[in-house]
């Protein structure tokens, strides 16, 4: 590898360990974290759908391990675990 490849990786591993390390995160980092697109994060903010901070009332950031909570909220069972549930709910005649 050429000098500057080398260097240019360098910059790309410490760029993802930094964002993966990151506490606070800014709008960019945040939408590319999760996947989305910044216009779809502005709206989750605007509703109060998604907790963020606002310090000086107009920049606003975001706690990664509070959107990593978010993210992983509500929940989904898979169907082998609504099976088992409807198993363990027959199995005690139908009592909770």
């Amino acid at each position: 590898m050429k000098q500057t490849e080398l260097t240019e990786l360098a910059t790309e591993l410490a760029n993802r360990v930094l964002f993966t390390t990151k506490e606070v995160l800014t709008s960019d980092e945040t939408a590319k974290y999760m996947g989305v697109s910044k216009s779809y994060l502005y709206k989750l903010t605007m509703n109060k759908i998604i907790p963020h901070y606002k310090p000086t009332g107009k920049v606003v950031y975001f706690n990664r391990l509070e959107v990593e909570q978010w993210l992983q909220s509500n929940r989904v069972s898979s169907a082998n675990e609504l099976k088992e549930r409807v198993n363990v709910y027959c199995a005690k005649g139908g009592v909770v």
